[in-house]
């Protein structure tokens, strides 16, 4: 219960940049899935502190040097 609670804001902002913002900015993501969806899943796999510092290491990496294609959450 607590878990969810904490993650829950974090969701929230997560969705509300895919409905909002992320429709009105070209698809930029390298990866599949892509970082938005990533961060929900593992957020909602791993909790806040293990799932934040995955899709921040995701994040970090989807630039025209890092990686791309299919990665999934561990």
């Amino acid at each position: 219960m607590l878990r969810k609670m904490l993650i829950y804001p974090f969701i929230t902002l997560v969705k509300c940049y895919q409905n909002f913002i992320s429709p009105l900015m070209p698809a930029t993501c390298r990866y599949s899935p892509t970082c938005s969806t990533y961060t929900l899943e593992a957020l909602k796999k791993h909790g806040l502190f293990k799932g934040g510092w995955l899709a921040i290491k995701r994040i970090i990496s989807c630039n025209p040097w890092g990686g791309s294609g299919y990665d999934p959450v561990p």
